[in-house]
C-alpha cells in the first residue's frame, strides 16, 4: 500500500541544538500512527516540518507524494492540520471564523455553509456556533481548531494533541470520529498520553530527545518489554514544547 505521509531523513536544528534527528517513517491510508514521547521530544517540530510551517535543516517530507518544501501549496491541499494550541481569530464566532477558514480553502456559497456544518457536526459545536471563540472553554476552543481541520475532508490528518482540554465525554467522541474516518486516511496524532494510543492508534512511534526509540503496533510495544510505562520512566525531558 502507498504512503500518504512520507518522512525521510528529516531533522531540524535550532543553533547547536537538535530538535529532530534524522527521523524517517511512513504512514499509509487506513493507518492511525501515535506519535509519543514527553515534552521536548520533537514531536511538534516533527510535525510542523510536516505541515510545512517549519523549514527543515535536511531531510525531505511529503504529502500524497507533494513534498512540503518545493510545492507547499498543492501539498497542504491534501492536509488537515491541529496545530498546537490550536490558534483562531478570538474575536470571531466559531460560525464566522469556520467559514473564513472555508473561503480560504476555496469554498463558496452552498457549499462552504455545508462543510461548514457538517464540520461542526462531526465536532458538536452547534450550540455554540454564535458564540465568540475567545468565550469559549479551552476544550471547545480545541474543537474549534479540529473542526477547521476537517473542512475540506483532507485525505492526511496531522493532529498535535487533538484531546488535549476535552472531558472524559468528549475524549471519547473525538476518539470515536476519529475511529471512523480513519480508514479513508492516513493519520498521525501527538500525544504523550499512554491511554490515547492504546484507545485508538494502529501503530505508534515512541521519540525522544529527536530519535526515534520504537515503530511498532501499540501491543507490540507493550508486549515487547520494556512497556511504554517503562520507556517513559527512562526518558529524560530536555525542554518542553519542542
Amino acid at each position: 500500500m502507498s504512503a500518504l505521509i512520507e518522512i525521510d531523513r528529516l531533522s531540524k536544528r535550532f543553533g547547536a541544538f537538535t530538535a529532530v534527528d534524522d527521523v524517517s517513517f511512513r504512514v499509509a491510508k487506513g493507518e492511525v500512527l501515535g506519535f509519543l514521547g514527553p515534552n521536548g521530544a520533537g514531536k511538534s517540530t516533527t510535525m510542523k516540518m510536516l505541515a510545512g510551517f517549519v523549514t527543515p535543516s535536511s531531510g525531505t517530507a511529503r504529502i500524497c507524494g507533494e513534498d512540503v518544501v518545493d510545492r507547499p501549496v498543492t501539498a497542504k491541499r491534501h492536509l488537515g492540520y491541529l496545530p498546537e494550541g490550536a490558534p483562531t481569530y478570538p474575536e470571531m464566532t466559531v460560525a464566522a471564523f469556520l467559514g473564513f477558514a472555508a473561503r480560504v480553502r476555496g469554498f463558496r456559497g452552498s457549499e462552504a455553509r455545508d462543510r461548514v456544518a457538517h464540520a461542526m457536526h462531526l465536532t458538536t459545536l452547534e450550540g455554540v456556533r454564535l458564540q465568540p471563540i475567545e468565550t469559549l472553554s479551552k476544550g471547545f476552543k480545541r474543537r474549534v481548531g479540529l473542526a477547521q481541520s476537517l473542512l475540506h475532508d483532507p485525505p492526511v490528518l496531522v493532529l498535535d494533541e487533538p484531546t488535549d482540554g476535552l472531558d472524559p465525554n468528549q475524549k471519547h467522541e473525538v476518539r470515536k470520529l476519529i475511529a471512523q474516518m480513519a480508514p479513508e486516511k492516513a493519520i498521525i496524532i501527538s500525544t504523550h498520553i499512554l491511554e490515547e494510543v492504546s484507545a485508538i492508534c494502529t501503530r505508534a512511534i515512541v521519540i525522544a530527545h529527536g530519535k526515534i526509540l520504537a515503530d511498532a503496533t501499540p501491543a507490540e510495544l507493550a508486549y515487547r518489554g520494556p512497556s511504554l510505562e517503562a520507556v517513559f520512566r527512562d526518558l529524560t525531558m530536555p525542554r518542553e514544547h519542542v
